[in-house]
């Protein structure tokens, strides 16, 4: 499966959205609607304006699809459906719609809701779901029974009852279970609610299970489970075709997206525009903790924050930001490094530019290694770098065989090395590569432009102990790959070391004849 920074859903998938729905935030894992199919999403998107909610573009697309109809049996063809998005986007106007769509259209049919606990559950059922029908134009449709242990909306018509659980292992026993929602799943520790009501649900033809949460933390183990399958799920289905009987929608902000730019919150949240304003989100963000903020409204997983590294410069990183700046040409080095899962790989490159700073700038970044190698001297071949640095002692050290094959070698000489050449270190030459990045980013001499792979990197790096100085470290920076940074670093090592050979015109001839 592909990285969560870098997989993005295909393009016709997005531009259907877009002709269907207007939407224009499409999720960045979806299931697609299958237009073969008929569906239920209208009947229940009425079902959402009589509730007093327009539906959103992305209601009316997660209702289309979740709602899909078999042709043939006419059942219900998602048994389960998962549902990830940030908060004040539409989540609980989306589930109880379904609810009362289910309770609406079918006799005899048992709903069951559950959230943090079953107090939360019983606050919402009461204070949000009553009150909301209570003000719309089905009100008088239902008869509400509030007699605790046994609170239902039971409708008049059809005899089918929308009630509350707990979120223990008991939750779901009892009656046959139509619909499940479990909602909040941040929450849950584990999936005993969902364990609890899947087996009341073997029966039931048409039966659905939603789980339905914004994003949790590292706690959040129920919530990070099933966000990790759905997006393998979407991910393997794009692949072969093939789409199960379990439908997903995520919209997510990965983490090396400035959290603080609209263009992120417009790619993660789809009430933007409709019920949300830039802002509102603004104000949050002013007036939050960030992981918090990140975790409600870029759905981000929030981690716990380990105490700051003083090797790492990340406020100096953020003032030598130039999105204007352009590399030089004639005196440039490359640097390639792999990731830790040796699942990424990176390739950087610095060039002193007329001011007298250094321009650093990731230039290719792709899952896996076997692209490397020819990229690399493509690269070489088209910019004649003074040298392409490498880390004799890292994992992209494997992949020197390959260079080799495509002609990337250490000098002949070691005195006398040219253009394009390897320039390797060795273990003393990394801690002096770190130093030299982290001073020149203190002292304001490198200049970036500010992409979002390379910041990431820089702000997720943690550094070991090398001898009396310090490396970058695979190990401590493991939510992140810094491959990245580290190919960055080298690079500025190899520039420095080598730019003699753009200074000398690749060491004076008359000199190499001489012998001088």
């Amino acid at each position: 499966m592909t990285s969560s920074a870098t997989w993005a859903p295909p393009t016709d998938y997005v531009e259907s959205l877009r002709e269907a729905y207007g939407l224009e935030c499409a999720p960045r894992w979806g299931t697609p609607r299958n237009w073969a199919r008929p569906t239920l999403g209208g009947k229940a998107a009425r079902i959402m304006d009589a509730l007093g909610c327009t539906p959103m573009p992305w209601q009316r697309y997660v209702l289309d699809v979740a709602l899909e109809l078999d042709p043939v049996t006419k059942r219900l063809v998602y048994r389960k459906v998962g549902l990830s998005v940030p908060r004040q986007q539409g989540k609980t106007e989306t589930v109880l719609t379904v609810m009362v769509h289910r309770i609406m259209a079918w006799s005899g049919q048992n709903v069951s809701y559950t959230a943090q606990t079953r107090i939360d559950a019983r606050k919402r059922w009461e204070d949000e779901f009553l009150v909301k029908l209570d003000v719309s134009s089905l009100k008088g449709k239902y008869h509400p029974r509030k007699t605790t242990g046994n609170e239902a909306i039971i409708w008049k018509s059809t005899r089918s009852r929308l009630g509350i659980t707990s979120t223990t292992e008991r939750a779901g026993h009892g009656p046959p279970l139509d619909l499940g929602v479990i909602d909040e799943a941040f929450a849950h520790k584990d999936d005993r609610v969902e364990q609890a009501m899947s087996p009341a649900m073997l029966t039931r033809p048409n039966a659905q299970l939603w789980w339905a949460s914004a994003g949790g933390t590292q706690e959040s183990r129920f919530l990070n489970e099933k966000r990790k399958a759905g997006r393998e799920l979407i991910e393997r289905a794009w692949l072969t075709g093939e789409w199960p009987s379990v439908c997903y929608f995520e919209w997510y902000a990965p983490d090396e997206l400035p959290r603080d730019d609209p263009a992120t919150w417009r790619m993660c949240m789809p009430a933007l525009g409709h019920t949300v304003s830039a802002e509102t989100i603004r104000s949050e963000l002013e007036s939050m903790d960030e992981s918090e903020f990140d975790r409600a409204y870029l759905n981000r997983t929030k981690t716990a924050r380990p105490p700051a590294d003083p090797n790492v410069p990340r406020e100096e990183w953020k003032r030598c930001a130039r999105p204007d700046s352009k590399p030089a040409t004639d005196r440039m080095a490359f640097a390639v490094e792999v990731s830790a899962l040796r699942d990424w790989s990176s390739i950087s490159a610095v060039s002193e530019v007329p001011d007298g700073a250094v321009h650093v700038e990731l230039v290719d970044r792709r899952p896996g290694t076997d692209w490397v190698a020819p990229a690399l001297a493509r690269l070489r071949d088209l910019w004649d770098p003074v040298a392409i640095g490498i880390d004799s002692k890292g994992p992209v050290a494997s992949l020197l065989g390959e260079l080799e094959a495509y002609g990337i070698t250490p000098p002949e000489d070691a005195d006398r090395p040219l253009r394009g050449d390897l320039a390797v270190l060795r273990t003393p030459d990394v801690a002096v590569a770190c130093g030299q990045m982290a001073d020149a980013i203190r002292r304001g001499t490198v200049v970036h432009i500010d992409q979002p792979q390379l910041t990431g990197a820089l702000n997720g790096a943690r550094t070991r102990p090398l001898g009396d100085a310090w490396a970058w470290s695979r190990s401590r920076s493991a939510s992140v790959d810094i491959a990245p940074l580290v190919a960055a670093t080298n690079a500025l090592w190899a520039l420095f070391r080598r730019r003699d050979v753009v200074d000398q015109g690749e060491y004076d001839v008359l000199e190499s004849v001489l012998g001088a």
